[in-house]
């Protein structure tokens, strides 16, 4: 098994979904496996809003991935059968190019003046590593979550691209609830005044709009019965306790700043602000006239579709249509539903009832 960190660089303007386009554009990506002999076992990763393309452990760096207990070898995603790609999205801040990234026509950091970014564009931008690698067709497309919207998204843009698709956790466009967390989150960021409009210096940033921001989305990414299962009522030690009537005093509010505090400091703001919002901005419908149009431009052998009972942000009816529209289209669609606790965030956390699932679509 060869595994790698890669840089696809593209020294040709890159027309944006949206308007405006990149001089120069790079996609980081990191690959498992090898390609057979009719270059046909290709499988597509792509990540959520926030990780980076180190899904898991590999020779230029042995370090846990975000995906560590689904890809490998002899994993559900596996390394010793299929060559497994996973591309950091455009926009993103991990070595993809995005606004923490210099604009080549000024010398500096493109931050606020980056082009509105699109799923679409992330979509897109992870094709040409296909083609660099040239692989004709994929043998899946993979996507969790903002993921999952990119793997709809290539496949209504490459219809004959990959034979199956397996989606978790995702959906054909935001309802209002979701894209009102995140306007919230974006809002926390923006009004920090350590964002200074975008303009602030590397290195720095909105930290406190950061850290609510991040809060804000893990209360959307677990769910209630989690938290009752887990905290109840239970309060912070004594000797935890900094004497301010209004700090920490549950242990429910300790997990939330322990997970604000890791984040801050590891995502570029700039980043967070232009990929949450081509969540709320993707739409399936754009492609056609409706969600039932967009997804009959999908030309799949076969998809999976998996939703979890307590997911709040793309709530488990959504997986169901989904997973009809793909039907409609006359691709052979099995739709799963996980009774995991752990809501939108299961796809990170409860393996033991997602690898089960996974396994079985790539036995």
């Amino acid at each position: 098994m060869t595994t790698a960190r890669k840089i696809l660089q593209l020294d040709a303007p890159f027309a944006m979904h949206l308007g405006g386009h990149l001089q120069q554009m790079q996609i980081a990506y990191e690959t498992w496996g090898q390609l057979d002999a009719e270059r046909s076992n290709a499988i597509l990763v792509f990540t959520g809003l926030s990780p980076s393309a180190h899904a898991a452990s590999c020779e230029d760096d042995p370090s846990p991935g975000w995906w560590e207990p689904m890809l490998g070898p002899d994993k559900p995603l596996d390394a010793h059968r299929y060559l497994i790609i996973c591309v950091n999205s455009l926009g993103s801040c991990f070595g993809s190019t995005g606004p923490a990234s210099v604009n080549p026509d000024t010398g500096k950091p493109y931050q606020a003046n980056f082009p509105v970014l699109a799923i679409e564009d992330i979509a897109r931008s992870a094709h040409l590593v296909v083609e660099a690698l040239a692989i004709e067709t994929l043998y899946a497309v993979v996507g969790p979550s903002m993921g999952g919207m990119s793997a709809l998204a290539y496949c209504m843009f490459y219809p004959d691209a990959s034979e199956r698709m397996l989606s978790i956790s995702s959906a054909a466009r935001s309802l209002p609830f979701a894209t009102a967390i995140r306007s919230l989150q974006r809002e926390m960021i923006r009004t920090d005044p350590d964002w200074r409009q975008g303009s602030y210096p590397p290195g720095e940033g909105p930290i406190k709009g950061m850290r609510m921001a991040r809060k804000l989305g893990m209360i959307s990414y677990r769910s209630p019965q989690e938290w009752v299962q887990r905290f109840g009522r239970e309060r912070v030690p004594e000797e935890r306790k900094t004497g301010d009537a209004f700090a920490i005093d549950f242990e429910i509010e300790a997990y939330l700043e322990a997970h604000a505090s890791k984040f801050t400091g590891q995502f570029d703001a700039n980043c967070y602000l232009y990929l949450s919002r081509a969540m709320d901005l993707f739409d399936v419908a754009d492609h056609g006239g409706s969600v039932d149009a967009g997804l009959s431009r999908i030309k799949l052998r076969q998809a999976l579709v998996v939703g979890v009972e307590t997911d709040i942000l793309f709530p488990l009816h959504q997986q169901g249509e989904l997973a009809i529209g793909l039907e409609s289209a006359g691709i052979e669609t099995e739709f799963v539903r996980l009774s995991s606790l752990q809501g939108h965030d299961s796809f990170l956390v409860d393996m033991d009832r997602l690898r089960p699932v996974v396994a079985k679509f790539f036995a």
